[in-house]
């Protein structure tokens, strides 16, 4: 088969690139070419790269040719100017499905959120739910995963963490709540992906998916903290701070310490979904549990946060 996956080159991409392309399958790696922290994932055979961002129809259109599937991964966790979440997750979906419905690409694959829905005060909530209802709406076939909190080599959540346990004494629980979340493994994800793409898996349904293992964030943490041989002090601090401190972030760090959209999302339980109609069948539920040996595979190496993670730049990985 041949598919083409948008933000080709970001973490859920990279990682669904490999497993199709281990499997022999060909892949159009669709990205505006911002993030170069894996820049092998461009030598993959069978791989074919098209630095192009969502609001260009013809280029996705083209791109599009031949192929039997799209994986429609390419978001945002911050807006920064032209990057809105109106204009890459519902004017960048709607582009996809046009480019899609004129190449003649019978399915769409859309990793969406687990909490998106509509009227909730989020544009990142309401701009993914708004992403899914393009998608259920575009007369292709297709399959909508709800994902909660993943992780893997190469995400945001241990990446974020470790640097901030080598950076910082102290780690800020987000809120005075214990939210419970379900980390879910980026490999149970692909399994699942592959599924649908390849083995026509979860036709016309939206599904949520998250990790087998309910816990906190400040277990998560700590399990995180005691593989870097670190023991910060973890305390609860109240959301405003943390919108505040994400205000800033944004607007002077390279990939933000944290994202206003992330405190949003951290705020709530990561565990059950809202609107996601379907059941994810037995046998492609998740069963990588957070473990240490699970953890230890997508640790990055570990560093404090430098003087490149905050020189502001425009463009957003």
């Amino acid at each position: 088969m041949k598919i083409a996956i948008t933000g080709g080159t970001g973490f859920v991409g990279r990682h669904l690139a490999r497993r199709l392309n281990s499997e022999g399958h060909e892949v159009v790696l669709i990205s505006r070419g911002v993030d170069l922290r894996d820049s092998k994932i461009r030598e993959l055979p069978r791989a074919t790269f098209a630095p192009i961002g969502l609001g260009n129809v013809d280029a996705l259109e083209k791109a599009f040719e031949g192929c039997q599937a799209v994986a429609h991964l390419g978001g945002i966790n911050r807006e920064l100017r032209g990057q809105t979440y109106a204009n890459v997750h519902v004017q960048g979906t709607a582009n996809v499905v046009d480019a899609a419905t004129k190449a003649g690409v019978p399915k769409i694959l859309l990793l969406s959120f687990l909490r998106a829905r509509p009227d909730c005060g989020s544009p990142y909530h309401e701009s993914k739910f708004a992403a899914e209802e393009l998608v259920r709406n575009s007369g292709l076939d297709y399959s909508i995963f709800k994902a909660g909190v993943i992780y893997g080599a190469g995400d945001h959540m241990l990446d974020h963490i470790t640097h901030a346990l080598h950076s910082f004494p102290v780690f800020l629980l987000v809120g005075m709540k214990n939210q419970p979340m379900r980390p879910l493994a980026v490999e149970d994800l692909v399994d699942a992906m592959v599924a649908s793409i390849v083995g026509g898996e979860l036709s016309r349904m939206t599904v949520p998916i998250t990790g087998p293992e309910e816990l906190s964030l400040r277990e998560a943490t700590r399990r995180i903290a005691r593989l870097n041989g670190k023991t910060p002090i973890i305390f609860p601090v109240p959301l405003w701070i943390h919108y505040a401190m994400a205000w800033v972030f944004e607007r002077t760090m390279t990939v933000p310490l944290e994202a206003k959209a992330q405190v949003r999302i951290l705020s709530e339980s990561l565990v059950e979904p809202v609107l996601a109609p379907d059941a994810l069948p037995a046998y492609l539920t998740p069963k990588i549990t957070f473990s240490d040996d699970q953890i230890r595979k997508g640790l990055p190496i570990p560093a404090k946060f430098g003087i490149r993670d905050c020189i502001h730049r425009v463009k957003t990985a």
